[in-house]
């Protein structure tokens, strides 16, 4: 039975999608505040508040994580998405009124869909309303929320790439809880982590199969040229129930990103955005290690899960076209 990141106490999650044009925002809660960190691999990430989860710096409370499409457009997200959290009064109170504490980060997808329609404030005010609103309800995967416009395979350019989407994990160890949310825009193939085989990316020429990226760039040696170089990330955020100061949260983080390596191939090259998050509730104390190896699993089962969630859009095949393989 697949399990839900909204089935960890203390965490809401909600989509804002804007499907016609390929495109949308996915808002992570925690009322009460998380403690939070973050790791930013990419050569070019579009990110908001990630300065103040440093381990030196004094705010230590996360109130929300915004993941969003729109490249650097999509920061408005999570402004919408703070004035809703003060509307229904989450934030750090500072006196004169509350302050939401947002953390954004942003991928590139304005040449899958639409490129002058981005998540905005409306949008993502409207996930962190559905956040609250949908909490009983399964989150949904695939095209929805920031992983509408995701696509994967991109070392030959758009032609023979394939859709992606947004995937999900939740991993456990007695009563702790680790979960994964995913929006895999990477340039490199999906493939399952278990088993090593692709799940999704670059296609052949004749568009019948997927074929090994890896190998590809490396015959293509010194000769490849990028296409639309910057233009791609992983995006995720991981929230447990764990206990953390901001600086284990960071290695969480830090560990986090192997998950990646272990789903994404190649994965975290100069073109790929990588960004993760985490927010520990703090109900129940864990090993650092502990945390850290499952949010490894979720990691790499939730980007796997965005591969096989997405659905073909856009006139682009996706795992699901070739389901008799996977």
């Amino acid at each position: 039975m697949h399990r839900s990141i909204r089935d960890i106490p203390g965490f809401l999650a909600g989509h804002a999608t804007l499907a016609e044009a390929g495109t949308g925002c996915t808002a992570i809660v925690c009322p009460k505040g998380a403690t939070g960190a973050v790791d930013v691999r990419g050569g070019a990430p579009a990110t908001r508040e990630t300065d103040l989860l440093r381990p030196e710096e004094t705010v230590n409370v996360l109130h929300c994580v915004m993941l969003s499409g729109g490249s650097a457009y999509g920061l408005a997200a999570a402004s919408g998405a703070a004035e809703e959290l003060e509307r229904r009064g989450v934030g750090l109170d500072v006196g004169v009124g509350i302050v939401p504490i947002v953390s954004s980060v942003c991928l590139f997808d304005l040449a899958c869909g639409s490129a002058t329609v981005r998540p905005g404030m409306e949008e993502g005010a409207q996930s962190v309303a559905n956040a609250f609103e949908e909490k009983d309800e399964p989150l949904a995967r695939g095209n929805v929320g920031a992983g509408c416009g995701c696509t994967v395979g991109k070392l030959e350019g758009p032609e023979r790439s394939m859709k992606s989407g947004l995937g999900e994990d939740v991993e456990s160890a007695g009563e702790l809880l680790v979960g994964a949310l995913s929006a895999v825009n990477a340039v490199g193939n999906i493939c399952d982590p278990e088993t090593g085989k692709p799940l999704s990316g670059l296609l052949s020429e004749d568009g019948t199969h997927i074929i090994n990226e890896e190998d590809a760039l490396i015959a293509a040696s010194t000769s490849l040229v990028m296409p639309l170089a910057r233009t791609n990330t992983t995006i995720s955020c991981i929230v447990t129930n764990a206990r953390l100061t901001k600086a284990e949260a960071t290695k969480v983080a830090q560990m986090a990103a192997d998950g990646y390596a272990h789903a994404i191939r190649p994965t975290h090259t100069t073109n790929d955005g990588d960004t993760i998050f985490v927010m520990a509730s703090g109900s129940l104390e864990a090993p650092v290690d502990l945390v850290g190896t499952l949010a490894v699993r979720a990691i790499e089962r939730a980007i796997a899960d965005a591969a096989r969630e997405a659905r073909p859009a856009f006139g682009l095949k996706a795992a699901s076209s070739f389901d008799s393989e996977i």
